[in-house]
């Protein structure tokens, strides 16, 4: 039989507790009084964490030092960065999941509160546009889902794809200092290389939403020998493109700040900001392209986006052509 949910909350306390006092040794008194456990089941747990890659020191009389954090993405981790107070306030973790999306379906149906963050290590079932499978290899990548529960108009729903986009691409270039484009409509790229992956779903009902959830899927730690063969031309990873590690908690609490600050700003005052900056990140304004639907195809220019989030084409004839879901490619590259 597996670990029990309290097991691994209460090993999940512990980690945030030893990361809030890092550079100082927590007592096992103290670990004892605030988790309501044995010195026994304390050190089962700090047995646990050594297994997971941590370096934790214990001295007698002085207690337990956290001295080294692998590149994880658990609560404590993430919670270390962050700043924001809405979004990622609340974090379920897990080691390995079929879809961080299927968890926060339940989750938004069990009326979890909004900014709730759902991630994981490893996705075994991950999926993107279209049906399209998503690989998700176990410890490099950023695997998650968050619940958002806008009072907005059905119809303006797709913004919030767009806005999840430009928080990505801002997190990333603070981060790690890469500039990252936009592919209308929900992915981003890295040198022209897909990196990551957004997949919008709704909870709704007529003309009234219930929830937004917003699956990114980012590689980050991939490396190129992790990918499919058939995929190494098209996909990348921040390592690859930057050469390093990324810390993968530290890039998350950053998504979370970003897209905090974008979804105040949206509510506010509208899609405008969000509209512009999408428009400033976007690989193919301006440039000519091939749009993809299931029945035809199209050439043109890229013109920009409406207030919808829905792509303007400018044909060679002149006439403009509202594009709600498609797939482009720039000719030529």
């Amino acid at each position: 039989m597996g670990e029990t949910m309290e097991g691994k909350s209460m090993r999940q306390h512990l980690l945030q507790l030893l990361m809030e006092q890092r550079g100082s040794f927590v007592s096992g008194q103290e670990i004892s009084d605030e988790l309501g456990c044995s010195r026994t089941a304390i050190w089962k747990h700090i047995s646990e964490l050594r297994k997971e890659g941590y370096v934790i020191d214990a001295v007698q009389r002085k207690g337990y030092q956290l001295m080294y954090a692998p590149n994880r993405v658990t609560e404590p981790e993430i919670k270390r960065h962050l700043q924001s107070t809405v979004l990622a306030k609340h974090i379920r973790y897990e080691e390995s999941v079929k879809s961080t999306q299927e968890i926060a379906q339940r989750l938004s149906y069990e009326h979890c509160p909004e900014g709730t963050l759902v991630i994981a290590d490893e996705q075994t079932g991950g999926r993107g546009r279209l049906g399209r499978s998503w690989q998700s290899p176990k410890g490099s990548g950023i695997w998650m889902s968050l619940i958002l529960r806008p009072d907005i108009p059905l119809q303006k729903s797709p913004q919030l794809t767009l806005l999840a986009a430009v928080s990505v691409a801002k997190a990333i270039y603070k981060t790690t200092g890469m500039q990252a484009e936009i592919k209308w409509p929900n992915d981003i790229l890295l040198n022209g290389k897909k990196a990551v992956g957004i997949l919008t779903e709704l909870q709704a009902e007529s003309d009234r939403i219930h929830a937004v959830i917003i699956g990114i899927g980012i590689n980050v730690n991939v490396a190129e020998t992790e990918f499919d063969p058939s995929l190494r031309d098209i996909a990348t990873s921040l390592k690859i493109e930057g050469n390093e590690d990324v810390n993968r908690a530290k890039l998350v609490a950053c998504i979370m700040e970003e897209m905090e600050t974008l979804y105040h700003e949206y509510l506010q005052n509208g899609f405008g900001l969000i509209k512009l900056l999408w428009e400033g990140y976007a690989e193919s304004i301006g440039k000519r392209i091939r749009v993809r639907t299931l029945h035809e195809q199209k050439e043109g220019i890229a013109k920009g986006i409406t207030e919808e989030g829905v792509l303007l084409l400018e044909d060679d004839l002149g006439e403009i052509h509202h594009i709600y879901s498609a797939d482009i490619e720039i000719p030529g590259t």
